[in-house]
């Protein structure tokens, strides 16, 4: 009977809205939808063509009638109506079987959004048919996400880094007691890989290739053995297809301003965290999620920065959704860390 009113009027879902990636936890079932933050749109007639990962496929390959728009941008909503729209892609994802579907959620917002943007959040959320949404902070989710026990006194940092921000925080007895949040992440390393390649080689390349290059030979720090990959492109010269090797050093070099960024994000809030909770850091460690967390060296570079251990997971990228989940599961434990919330 809880199966079928669920199915009828709505499973309580928590939501990671990212600038690349949303994940959609149900309440009962886990993660069950992962998809890139892309709507395909026909400009025409303003129809939407594709979503998700067949949205994605046609960044860069589409005709002058058809735009493939990211909605989120640095972690906030640059497109309201599309925003909305692929949230209620979402819940009917979710809720194939049901027209009546009202489902609670919580999304996860970066904490340095202002409040316009927070109201952005929620009015796009109600748009979408959803019958209470909720806010809660990414860094907390993320660290809730991962098992840290954030409401006992004691210290604890997490460092997310995701596509459009990097979230800091140190959390005790169930509030973040300082944090840091910069728009800078996963798509400013991207963007300085495409300005490497054309700067050094005169090629041009897109987005999805530079992501693909900094999957595959990134680091961050030195490493023991370098890696080469082919990449190919436009020839800025010529106009031709061109193909150059690029080394796993070359990545390394193209990313370092953008990482040097967030490593003095991590030194700033270190700076500002009280004494006490900087003694149960070092003796606990950071613990390190979010798809920047996955380029080779990340860990050992903030080691080296901080002198102290950096703890990764197996799957980081769905920290901040299982955090979500957890809050969702467990509503009435989780419901003072939600910093916000609207009943529709």
């Amino acid at each position: 009977m809880i199966n079928l009113f669920a199915d009828l009027f709505g499973w309580d879902l928590g939501i990671d809205l990212g600038t690349v990636n949303s994940k959609v936890y149900v309440k009962g079932k886990g993660i069950v939808v992962r998809e890139p933050s892309v709507v395909a749109i026909n400009k025409q007639n303003n129809e939407i063509l594709a979503v998700g990962k067949d949205a994605k496929r046609m960044v860069g390959r589409t005709p002058s009638s058809i735009v493939a728009v990211k909605p989120m941008r640095d972690g906030v909503i640059s497109d309201f109506d599309i925003t909305q729209k692929l949230l209620r892609y979402f819940i009917k994802k979710v809720h194939k079987f049901s027209l009546f579907a009202r489902p609670r959620v919580i999304i996860c917002v970066p904490s340095g959004i202002t409040g316009v943007e927070r109201r952005a959040v929620i009015e796009a959320a109600e748009q979408s048919g959803v019958r209470a949404a909720y806010i809660l902070e990414e860094a907390m989710a993320a660290a809730i996400g991962v098992g840290l026990p954030v409401s006992e006194p004691i210290g604890n940092m997490i460092i997310d880094i995701g596509g459009g921000t990097t979230e800091i925080a140190v959390i005790s007895l169930g509030g973040i007691v300082v944090s840091k949040s910069i728009r800078i992440g996963g798509n400013e390393m991207d963007e300085a890989i495409i300005n490497m390649v054309k700067r050094d080689h005169n090629m041009l390349i897109g987005e999805t290739t530079a992501e693909a290059i900094k999957i595959e030979i990134g680091s961050a720090f030195v490493q023991e053995e370098e890696e080469v990959a082919e990449v190919r492109g436009r020839d800025l010269v010529g106009g031709l297809p061109k193909s150059i090797m690029l080394s796993s050093k070359n990545i390394r070099e193209a990313l370092d301003e953008t990482i040097s960024k967030i490593t003095n994000a991590v030194n700033e809030t270190l700076d500002m965290t009280p004494p006490e909770l900087i003694a149960d850091i070092y003796n606990y460690g950071i613990t390190l999620v979010g798809g920047g967390s996955l380029i080779k060296g990340m860990a050992g570079r903030l080691r080296a920065l901080t002198n102290c251990e950096v703890h990764t997971i197996d799957n980081p990228m769905e920290a901040v959704a299982l955090g979500a989940g957890k809050c969702i599961e467990n509503f009435n434990i989780f419901k003072n860390l939600i910093t916000q919330e609207r009943e529709t």
